[in-house]
């Protein structure tokens, strides 16, 4: 288990401002799980028409949010390393609570198949907001 600043975390994925929504690993054993956050700053452009007067975090963006956390753990595994991680599917994905601007997400995923021969895995993945369930899904990541 360790932690990642963002600079850090810019070392292993390719995600780059606006599209790097992780801030920090909090945990994570190696190829096993990660539990990461995300801050959710209010000045970010998508709130401008998601909705204006009324601003949400988009259910994309949270997905989102679960494949790159799932592509830390990935790209940290030795194999993966220097990898480009598509983001090749989700499934039962449930929107449990709103999240908001100002609010810190929670992103916790866990590598449950992978497909070595192929170099596909699938994550499960759970979002918190403020320890309460906001989204659940899986995601299937092809490391190319």
């Amino acid at each position: 288990m360790f932690y990642l600043n963002r600079e850090q975390i810019k070392e292993i994925i390719p995600h780059r401002d606006p599209m790097l929504l992780i801030d920090e690993v909090l945990e994570m054993i190696p190829e096993k799980s990660i539990k990461a956050r995300f801050f959710v700053n209010s000045d970010r452009e998508i709130f401008k028409g998601h909705f204006p007067g009324q601003p949400v975090f988009p259910g994309v963006y949270t997905v989102e949010c679960m494949a790159q956390a799932s592509d830390i753990l990935l790209l940290s595994i030795d194999r993966y390393k220097g990898t480009i991680p598509l983001f090749i599917g989700i499934n039962n994905v449930k929107f449990l609570s709103k999240i908001n601007p100002g609010d810190t997400i929670e992103i916790n995923s866990k590598i449950i198949v992978e497909r070595m021969n192929k170099g596909i895995v699938t994550c499960c993945a759970e979002v918190f907001n403020s320890g309460e369930p906001a989204a659940t899904g899986e995601v299937t990541l092809a490391m190319r």
